[in-house]
């Protein structure tokens, strides 16, 4: 079957093909025609926020098991014109864009992020939030303390666990605390959390979802991991080797696929490494040239073909199996490649673009390869 002169308008407007747009290493670049291409719409009336509230940065999206979305937002980062109308920094809505509920921020008991970053919602709904700030950073309206916690809590935002303290963080090798933890993924058949440990750490570390107990942990290359803790992020200059630098610097954002696959998002060293679920380094994709791992995405189909990368000024599809670059999505009205990305069980692809705001990109379907 052709595609119709719409879906190859649409088509045209989703997706870039891979090709000129920065050095490829340990992956391959595939002629779009040769791929089946996911594709979509920018949907420009998505979200209602209610007018009584207005949102901070956008740090991070996750969707439940009913397709419901939820924001994670910075409220202190509003002008102080505009911080009484803050909204609290979890806010829920369907897949329409309709509001549902919001809550969240500091309160006795638990240690609420000072910079919200990360949200994840696990097989069983509850709800996991971690933050990246440093006491160093100088940023206004935040206390001078590292987020050295991850909380789970339920999906009316009642504590049920939270795992470290904040400022208690012993660097690397701390089994008990995490420090400034970018994001969270729960897997379900072993139901373990997977936490990109990569502001202040340079790590994945596995706890029990269930207890917070300690189970394992990993560095670049399935490697001890180390590096230097500092405020400032501090990208390379240069990227002289296939490689990349030894250890992870911000590791940015996690995925666990159905089949155990383990990705990282290595954001400031461009770079997705792939790992076993027991942290055995599989491969990696680097994009020397350009602005690569700044999230990270599944596909919705069962065996979750692509893999979503934000990078450059869209988001980079990869193919799961052979680690083709098939294209770009990059419909007109993109923000950009998301600080972080989640897909709902549609394929909707939702982009968190912290200072720019929010976006839902509406998945119309997957085109036939062109080349057949």
């Amino acid at each position: 079957m052709k595609p119709t002169n719409l879906g190859r308008a649409i088509l045209i407007a989703s997706v870039i093909v891979a090709g000129g747009g920065g050095t490829w290493l340990l992956g391959t670049e595939a002629a779009a025609q040769n791929h089946s291409m996911p594709i979509f719409e920018v949907d420009a009336s998505w979200p209602k926020v209610p007018e009584k509230w207005k949102l901070g940065d956008a740090s991070s999206f996750a969707i439940d098991a009913q397709d419901n979305v939820w924001l994670l937002h910075r409220p202190r980062t509003l002008k102080p014109e505009q911080a009484a109308m803050a909204a609290p920094p979890v806010m829920e809505f369907d897949a329409a864009g309709n509001f549902i509920k919001a809550w969240g921020g500091a309160a006795s008991g638990y240690d609420w992020p000072a910079r919200e970053h990360g949200i994840h919602i696990d097989y069983k709904g509850f709800v996991w939030i971690g933050g990246n700030n440093c006491p160093t950073s100088g940023l206004a309206g935040l206390k001078p303390l590292a987020d050295d916690a991850l909380l789970k809590l339920t999906p009316d935002g009642k504590l049920v666990m939270q795992i470290g303290r904040s400022n208690q963080s012993k660097g690397d090798a701390d089994t008990g605390n995490v420090h400034r933890a970018a994001d969270a993924w729960v897997h379900p058949p072993t139901s373990e959390v997977f936490v990109a440990d990569g502001y202040g750490n340079h790590r994945v570390i596995v706890f029990d979802a269930d207890t917070g107990a300690f189970k394992r942990m990993w560095g670049a290359f399935g490697r001890t991991p180390a590096g230097e803790d500092n405020c400032e992020i501090i990208s390379p200059k240069s990227f002289p080797d296939a490689e990349g630098p030894p250890h992870y610097n911000v590791a940015h954002a996690i995925r666990v696929a159905k089949d155990g696959m383990v990705y990282l998002a290595d954001r400031e060293n461009r770079r997705v490494q792939i790992f076993t679920n027991e942290g055995k380094f599989v491969t990696q994709l680097i994009r020397a040239n350009a602005t690569f791992a700044r999230n990270l995405a599944l596909s919705a189909d069962p065996e979750q073909q692509f893999l979503y990368v934000g990078a450059d000024k869209g988001i980079t599809v990869v193919d799961r199996k052979t680690l083709d670059v098939v294209g770009t999505i990059e419909p007109p009205g993109i923000l950009g490649p998301g600080h972080h990305i989640a897909t709902d069980s549609k394929g909707n692809i939702y982009l968190a673009q912290t200072t720019r705001g929010v976006q839902k990109l509406v998945f119309k379907g997957t085109s036939p390869a062109l080349g057949r």
